[in-house]
């Protein structure tokens, strides 16, 4: 019986794109994930188009989509994320996987997303020094923010912002009417 290789990140970053394409790398193991209906594509597109100039002009670091980052050797690609300027110079323009986690990721739920796998994906993002996460729950227009200032479910004309970028500042309601 041949013996069963784990995939390391190391091995993840070589693999030719097609294999490694909308796959994340979970405890060794090649996880595929599926690609995001309009509504998610929308929402994510939002972030960048709308956060980003923020960012950009701020020079508070940068804002992107679908970025891998090393999850304590897992590797995860949240649909939006950001890390400050402190950061910038561990960004490696060749490296498919960043060797370091952001400031603030954002997954936006999906059909074939599971409680108990957004959740774990929420722990280890916290647990490897994400500051903020926010799940986007388009289902039920909410965002549950994870930080370190306290957890919280946001609705309707609940404010959406961030200390880690200052400016930004949207409404629940507002986020969900650009779909």
């Amino acid at each position: 019986m041949a013996a069963i290789t784990s995939l390391t990140i190391d091995d993840f970053e070589r693999l030719p794109s097609e294999e490694a394409e909308n796959c994340e790398l979970v405890d060794g193991e090649l996880v595929p994930m599926s690609s995001g209906t309009f509504e998610h594509n929308s929402i994510r597109d939002w972030f960048t188009m709308r956060v980003g100039p923020i960012v950009f002009d701020g020079r508070l670091g940068r804002l992107v989509a679908e970025q891998e980052y090393d999850f304590g050797g897992n590797v995860h690609a949240p649909d939006v994320s950001f890390f400050g300027p402190a950061k910038l110079p561990l960004a490696d323009p060749d490296k498919r996987v960043q060797r370091f986690v952001p400031d603030l990721a954002i997954e936006i739920v999906s059909a074939n997303d599971t409680v108990s796998g957004l959740w774990r994906k929420k722990e280890r993002y916290r647990a490897c020094g994400t500051s903020e996460v926010w799940i986007v729950l388009p289902e039920s227009r909410e965002v549950t923010i994870y930080a370190d200032s306290g957890d919280r479910i946001l609705r309707g004309s609940a404010e959406l912002s961030t200390v880690l970028i200052p400016g930004f500042r949207i409404t629940v309601d507002e986020l969900f009417a650009i779909v």
